[in-house]
């Protein structure tokens, strides 16, 4: 049996959500170790001038406790 933990991680890119996502796990595993999955629960923009300059996701972010 496994125990799992899960968390919640905002983050943001100038790039695209899939950016922001890797950056998010990237930062994460830094101090979580036994990273299994991320659910990204919501995606939202900002935008300035009629153009989009920002990509922010909110993660769920499973690992495992050992």
């Amino acid at each position: 049996m496994a125990v799992m933990k899960v968390i919640e991680i905002l983050s943001n890119s100038d790039k695209s959500w899939e950016d922001a996502t890797k950056k998010a796990i990237k930062q994460a595993s830094k101090s979580v170790k036994n990273i299994k999955s991320a659910f990204v629960q919501s995606q939202s923009v900002v935008v300035n001038d009629d153009e989009v300059t920002e990509f922010r996701v909110n993660l769920k972010v499973t690992f495992e406790v050992k």
